[in-house]
């Protein structure tokens, strides 16, 4: 998805986008209530595109902050691999493992994202002998994508 992709997508579901000066521990921030994503300003553009992403996960689950440590986690992974789901495709995925042997920083840059939304998507792939499973969940044809590769 494109910057525009993204921003159409905040529209379309009442989230509005600003910048804000944010703590130096953060680079954005979603508030639920207030159906608002808060980025901080100077963002380099594919940073930019990888935190609007990662914030718009937190809106599509209507994810809170919580006081339990382990659902804060839980969040921040969820909303990461949404995030790397609609910037990354398997078929650029693939084309960047082979280019830059499996190498997470030099596909970042070849994808136009950030090492850890690679490394979200990557955590979202399982490998069986010679297939690659997107997604994959519970029961016989349940994944978003499968992949013959050579084993």
């Amino acid at each position: 998805m494109t910057p525009n992709d993204l921003q159409n997508l905040a529209a379309s579901i009442g989230v509005r986008i600003e910048t804000a000066q944010l703590p130096d521990d953060r680079d954005g921030e979603y508030d639920h209530p207030a159906r608002t994503i808060r980025i901080r300003p100077g963002l380099h553009a594919r940073h930019h595109r990888c935190v609007l992403a990662h914030e718009l996960g937190h809106a599509a689950f209507g994810d809170v902050p919580s006081l339990h440590g382990p659902v804060n986690a839980k969040q921040e992974r969820r909303a990461e691999e949404w995030a790397a789901m609609r910037l990354i495709s398997l078929d650029d995925y693939q084309r960047a493992e082979i280019i830059h042997g499996g190498h997470a920083g030099a596909m970042a840059l070849e994808l136009g994202v950030m090492r850890s939304t690679v490394l979200a998507y990557r955590a979202a792939l399982i490998r069986l002998g010679g297939t690659v499973y997107l997604r994959p969940r519970m029961g016989i044809g349940q994944w978003d994508q499968r992949l013959q590769v050579a084993s």
